[in-house]
């Protein structure tokens, strides 16, 4: 799970879960404003009254970054049922000093120290209910006694940090919107590796599979099998929604990040491999991988400019960028997030379909090859690396079976390794390219 922002909406049902009540969604600033209006009073000190809207607005952002209803097939974020969340009052008029405050504080929220989730902030008023977590009262006593709101929120979280001008975004739902299957690779395939594995702590029954490169290999389609199976899934091995959001689900439930003293994240847990989101002054491997995509589509497309595949998101490439983004109706701002790699990704299928059958099989296929693939793509590599194999000492011997075993991965490791790519033992776009070089030099 990646580093939370702060929503720019969030979605409340006015009543408890499982009621037919309606939804509304209204802007996080304004439901922080009506929930701190409608919890605390504005007379109160005004450390204790910025003390209990961290708490608010900290509450609110564990339920939207875990996804607490979601994953659990509702359609909203939060709702106003003081039995489960926070009181919501729609329409209510919001008291002017609490206004001010929330419009400081609003995208500031409270971890523990060394993990990164909003801390499940829980509290009551500390008379007529108590709870382990702030009390409301208690705070009040406290600001009156002279202690900041950090000071407060420690006597009741323990050792906390406050994160401070955090990123608001325009949330979607995690979901990336394309299923994750065998030969997918990226930032939400290593999320999902990292999370069936502290599932398969508590379900030993799924296997462990390897994160660190985030590719959708034979291990974590097995891992997905049996997770499927756990938990009364289609054992399809592909990650669709559902799976998606089910493995979130009991992720944390496991982790029990909906809890106030919860296992947590770690910041390495939240670091990414993968950039979420390119844009002109990136480099590296990602940016040549769209590059890759661009420059073949262009072929096809004279709408589209044909661009260097060099690594470096620059103005050509934000051009190619623009161009696809217009012909194919997305938004144009010259980045590819989640909307214009799954285009990119659509249309450079599209034109991989329209060509013959003898140029297809020397053009990449259009998702990673890995461990666990089967059929004529792999039989088709496994002939090009057993040309190779016979012209370079280096590349072991590999059977031409259609099956993407150890003997495949081998021989692909040498190939990477010869030619100075990152060794990862899965064929994308540049690994493919550079064995079919290798193959016609040799052939």
């Amino acid at each position: 799970m990646s580093q939370p922002k702060i929503p720019q909406y969030i979605t409340v049902h006015l009543g408890p879960p499982d009621s037919p009540a309606r939804n509304v969604t209204v802007p996080f600033a304004s439901y922080i404003k009506n929930v701190a209006s409608s919890e605390i009073y504005p007379t109160w000190n005004e450390n204790a009254l910025r003390a209990n809207i961290y708490a608010i607005t900290t509450f609110a952002l564990n339920r939207v970054y875990t996804e607490y209803y979601r994953t659990r097939g509702y359609d909203f974020d939060i709702t106003n049922d003081t039995n489960y969340d926070q009181a919501f009052i729609y329409q209510r008029d919001i008291y002017s000093n609490i206004s001010r405050i929330v419009d400081e504080l609003f995208n500031d929220y409270i971890v523990r120290q060394g993990q990164i989730q909003p801390l499940y902030a829980q509290y009551c008023n500390g008379t007529t209910a108590t709870c382990v977590g702030l009390s409301q009262w208690g705070s009040q006593y406290l600001a009156q006694s002279g202690l900041s709101p950090y000071d407060i929120l420690t006597r009741y979280y323990g050792p906390i940090n406050i994160v401070k001008n955090a990123p608001v975004t325009n949330m979607t739902e995690s979901y990336p919107g394309i299923p994750m299957k065998l030969g997918s690779i990226g930032e939400d395939v290593r999320t999902i590796q990292r999370e069936l594995n502290r599932i398969s702590d508590n379900y030993p029954s799924i296997p462990k599979v390897p994160v660190n490169e985030g590719i959708f290999d034979a291990a974590t389609r097995a891992a997905v099998v049996q997770f499927q199976r756990i938990f009364n899934l289609t054992q399809d091995g592909i990650v669709g929604k559902s799976t998606w959001y089910k493995i979130k689900n009991v992720y944390t439930a496991v982790k029990q990040l909906s809890e106030v003293y919860s296992e947590g994240i770690s910041l390495t847990e939240g670091q990414d491999l993968y950039r979420r989101v390119l844009r002109e002054g990136d480099r590296g491997v990602e940016v040549k991988i769209i590059q890759y995509y661009l420059a073949f589509i262009g072929k096809f497309n004279d709408s589209i400019p044909v661009i260097a595949v060099d690594g470096i998101f620059g103005p050509k490439t934000k051009a190619a960028v623009l161009a696809f983004q217009r012909y194919y109706g997305l938004a144009q701002d010259g980045i590819v997030g989640r909307n214009t790699w799954a285009g990119i990704l659509d249309a450079y299928d599209e034109s991989l379909r329209a060509l013959p059958e003898d140029y297809r099989r020397y053009t990449y296929p259009g998702y990673f090859v890995t461990t666990g693939a089967t059929g004529s793509v792999v039989r088709q590599l496994q002939t090009f690396l057993r040309t190779i194999a016979e012209n370079e000492e280096s590349v072991p011997y590999v059977n031409v079976d259609g099956i993407y075993g150890n003997q495949t991965k081998n021989a692909v490791l040498a190939v990477q390794r010869l030619a100075g790519l990152t060794r990862t033992g899965a064929v994308g776009p540049l690994t493919w390219d550079t064995i079919v070089d290798l193959y016609n030099e040799y052939s």
